[in-house]
């Protein structure tokens, strides 16, 4: 079990660190601390699995409102299209739609503006708005909606407007 001062002195250090949670697993009991408004709070749980925890990273900063897409250059196909792929500029959930009960944000076929947000890609609870970066059509939507994603990976190709 953990032992009262050593409880005080996590609570002491987490109090003083930007963290906002600290969870620490030993053989004979599980402790996470977590700040609510300033204030430490300490629930303590019961034996668990026997690993122990690194305390969590500090928060990333806050993402940008759009994501610059990193993109392939442009492929001469075999019929002569001129297509853009719209990769991932993130590791994330890909979401082709802004909830789970909303529409695309856009489908096959769809023409797209430079501007025009195509999907997002959520990271670390943040949701990321890619743009197409390019004006054309939509031909193909390679990404899987909820599908994990990672950086550089294809989410869709357009066909350029000539």
């Amino acid at each position: 079990m953990f032992k009262v001062d050593e409880i005080k002195s996590l609570i002491e250090a987490l109090d003083s660190s930007s963290l906002e949670e600290l969870e620490l697993e030993q053989e004979n009991g599980k402790l996470v601390l977590k700040k609510n408004n300033g204030q430490v709070a300490v629930p303590l749980e019961q034996p668990t699995a026997a690993v122990q925890k690194a305390p969590a990273a500090a928060p990333a900063p806050a993402a940008q409102p759009e994501e610059k897409v990193e993109s392939k250059e442009p492929e001469a196909n075999a019929d002569g299209r001129d297509l853009f792929t719209v990769t991932s500029p993130m590791v994330g959930t890909f979401y082709a739609a802004p909830s789970p009960d909303a529409d695309p944000y856009v489908r096959t076929g769809d023409s797209v503006e430079e501007d025009t947000v195509v999907c997002i890609v959520e990271a670390m609870k943040l949701m990321n708005p890619i743009v197409a970066d390019t004006k054309g059509k939509i031909v193909e939507i390679v990404a899987e909606n909820g599908e994990l994603v990672e950086y550089g990976q294809p989410l869709m190709v357009v066909e350029r407007n000539k």
